[in-house]
This record gives C-alpha cells, sequence and structure tokens, in this order.
C-alpha cells in the first residue's frame, strides 16, 4: 500500500492499542470515554437517546460516516435489552433519512461488525455503522495505489447535521 499523508489520523495511531481490545474495560474504552466527558461537540456526538448515542466517524470510510453507539459497555446485540434493539433500528432508520436529507445521500450501508473476527475496530463496543454513499463515490486511488482520499472537514459535517439531529425525540 502506499501512503498517503493523513495527520489527523495521528490520534488513533497512537491509541491503536488502548481501548479496541475484545475485554476492554469501560474506563479503557475509547466509546466509554468519549460519552463520559459530556462534550458533544469535541466528540461529534449528534444526539444522545435513551440507550445510544449518534457520533460522526473520526475515521470514516466517506463523509458523513455515522456510528451508533450503546451508552452502555455492551459487545454483543444479546446482551442489549430488547427495548435497546428497538432504539438502535428507530435510531438507523432516522440517520438514513437525515442523511439522504442533508447529505444528498444516494445510498446507504448500515451493519454492524460483532467481533474482532467480524472486523470490529473496537469490538468491546457495541456500535452500528451508517455509511452514506453517492454514484462514483469511489475513484481511481483505491484501486490503483490501494488508497482512500477523503476530502471534507468533519466539522462541517457535524455543524451540517446538527440541526437535524437536535430535532429528534428525546
Amino acid at each position: 500500500m502506499k501512503k498517503l499523508y493523513a495527520p489527523w489520523r495521528s490520534p488513533y495511531a497512537k491509541t491503536i492499542d488502548q481501548g479496541k481490545k475484545e475485554d476492554a474495560t469501560p474506563d479503557a474504552c475509547v466509546f466509554c470515554i468519549q460519552l463520559a466527558e459530556n462534550n458533544d461537540k469535541l466528540n461529534l456526538i449528534l444526539h444522545r437517546g435513551i440507550h445510544h448515542a449518534i457520533m460522526i466517524n473520526k475515521y470514516p470510510y466517506n463523509a458523513g460516516h455515522l456510528l451508533i453507539v450503546s451508552l452502555e459497555h455492551q459487545a454483543t446485540l444479546e446482551e442489549l435489552s430488547p427495548a435497546s434493539r428497538t432504539e438502535l433500528i428507530e435510531l438507523t432508520n432516522h440517520c438514513v433519512k437525515i442523511l439522504k436529507k442533508e447529505l444528498n445521500a444516494e445510498g446507504i450501508n448500515v451493519g454492524l461488525n460483532l467481533g474482532k473476527s467480524a472486523g470490529a475496530g473496537i469490538p468491546a463496543h457495541l456500535h452500528m455503522h451508517i455509511l452514506p454513499r453517492w454514484n462514483g463515490d469511489t475513484n481511481f486511488l483505491p484501486t490503483l495505489t490501494d488508497t482512500k482520499q477523503i476530502s471534507f472537514d468533519l466539522r462541517a459535517i457535524y455543524a451540517q447535521l446538527k440541526p437535524a439531529f437536535e430535532a429528534l425525540p428525546k
């Protein structure tokens, strides 16, 4: 893989082993730490529900890549209460509608990576990915150079999406 200078990934690289292990405790979990800080703007948290929060992925695959993160440190769907699982799907539906309206997404990828073997970057803390897509949103870089370029400002996306998420019921 060729290298593309991306200094914004430095915090991620420095904490690659912190808060990402399958057995990470809440005091070492990056999501638990961000949720406890109560600094939603800094942590790009768009909405807090009863059981989950919605945040912008700080290491996105595409503009507007969202995460729905359980407010409790739980790794699996079966650990969630029925009400929590229901809220997860309802918030996913809200995210899809908002991304289509606010970012003009033409398609959406939605998914859970359950466990390290399934590709979970933070396997100890359940989180749903909601990834907006557009026709032609890929280019030659991934194909020819195994490099993905993301050219947008996370704070600008946050400011654009925040009003829509503020309108959601608590």
